[in-house]
């Protein structure tokens, strides 16, 4: 097989950043007439590019396949919902925008955000790849098209609704394989004085907090601010300024605008450059040993395992989200250790885990059954969840999180 070049600059990838081992598409949820069946495994090899430091899994797998039909609904999560509701306040006040403006959201999927925009008053438009949560979003009142966006579905849009005020693309910069063609669609639909609107997870804050579970293949890239800068660059976007967030670990929401009317970039800009020089992440040398940090994150769930099985203890998941795929898989888990899983999401119950066969219910089974742990997977959302947890507690259940370390709960909800 060839050496993968990267996305962004077409170097050779020839440095490791961490190797995961193979693992299932970390979406690719089970019927229980496959549970039988040959299951596809992919690497989960991620590399640095030594060029331009982008951080990179390649692409073993089309973005079609994973993201025409999608089981990951947004509304489903109480505190994303809000998080998307501020950044529209936000967003109106900032740019000012008003009856007349226009918003287009990229990755809008159920309508989670932009029904906030439409709420008030404000002309919206999602681009959205699966057409099965494209249709939860129309029934929601959003107006949505099902598309790929890159260079030439942005321009088709932009003809056929003309250009955005506002452009937002969060947390979908990373699914992207092709990423500059996709900053070119997003040139294409914001408007010469407008400004363009993306959150990505923060790469620093993955490597501080042991985020390895983030990695999985429809995360194609994990961004930095400098190779966010440079990814935009290449479709004439220039960040203008950029916030830290709270959300998925750490995040960065950055402000851009079209290179020729740019305005000059924050001191936050630069502040969050240097807080990443600091940590190495401007160099290729930066990014070495993450791996031992993954290992001790496995072996310490691993053993927490293994004891709660010699000992009697029962253990179940809460949530079944893609990222927890990565983590159980890299484990080795299977039912002798994690019973079953729960999740809010209808359209994954009564399916099965990709590669552990774990199987999924509704939250209900937890009173039903009442586990000794509860092993909570979206570890991001620890708080909201071990608030709608706390009943846990009455039949003697304990919460347990494994990132970024192993901590049991029993005294914090």
């Amino acid at each position: 097989m060839p050496t993968p070049r990267c996305r962004l600059c077409s170097a050779e990838l020839t440095h490791t950043f961490v190797d995961l081992g193979m693992s299932p598409p970390c979406e690719s949820y089970l019927r229980a007439d496959q549970l039988d069946s040959a299951e596809a495994f992919y690497p989960l090899h991620v590399r640095v590019c030594g060029e331009c430091l982008l951080v990179q899994l390649p692409a073993y797998l089309d973005a079609d396949e994973i993201f025409s039909h999608y089981a990951y609904f947004s509304s489903y999560s109480d505190s994303w919902v809000q998080h998307a509701e501020d950044f529209v306040a936000k967003a109106v006040h900032r740019l000012s925008l008003d009856e007349g403006s226009f918003v287009v959201e990229v990755a809008s999927n159920d309508g989670y955000l932009l029904q906030h925009v439409v709420g008030r008053g404000i002309r919206a438009l999602g681009i959205e790849p699966a057409a099965n949560v494209a249709e939860a979003a129309v029934a929601r009142g959003v107006p949505t098209e099902v598309a790929f966006l890159g260079e030439e579905s942005g321009a088709k849009v932009t003809a056929q609704h003309g250009p955005a005020d506002l452009v937002a693309a969060n947390n979908v910069l990373a699914h992207v394989p092709d990423i500059v063609d996709f900053a070119k669609g997003l040139r294409r639909l914001v408007a010469d004085r407008g400004t363009v609107s993306i959150e990505i997870p923060h790469l620093m804050r993955l490597v501080e907090g042991n985020e390895y579970d983030t990695i999985y293949h429809e995360h194609y890239s994990y961004l930095t601010l400098l190779t966010t800068q440079r990814v935009l660059a290449t479709a004439g976007l220039t960040v203008v300024d950029v916030e830290e967030l709270s959300t998925h670990g750490g995040s960065l929401r950055t402000w851009s605008m079209p290179t020729e009317h740019a305005d000059r970039p924050s001191e936050s800009v630069a502040a969050v450059l240097a807080a990443e020089s600091a940590a190495g992440l401007h160099s290729l040398e930066g990014h070495s040993g993450f791996a031992g940090s993954v290992a001790r994150v496995r072996n310490d769930l691993v053993e927490f395992l293994i004891e709660c099985s010699r000992s009697g203890k029962s253990v179940v998941a809460y949530g079944a989200p893609g990222k927890g795929n990565t983590l159980l898989n890299h484990c080795g888990v299977r039912t002798d250790q994690v019973r079953f899983a729960v999740d809010r999401n209808p359209f994954k119950h009564g399916k099965f885990l990709p590669g552990t066969h774990i199987p999924i219910h509704p939250p209900e089974r937890l009173d039903a059954e009442r586990p000794d742990y509860v092993l909570i997977m979206p570890w991001n959302l620890r708080d909201e969840i071990a608030e709608q947890l706390a009943h846990v507690r009455d039949w003697g259940g304990q919460l347990v999180v494994a990132l970024p370390r192993l901590e049991v709960l029993q005294n914090t909800f």
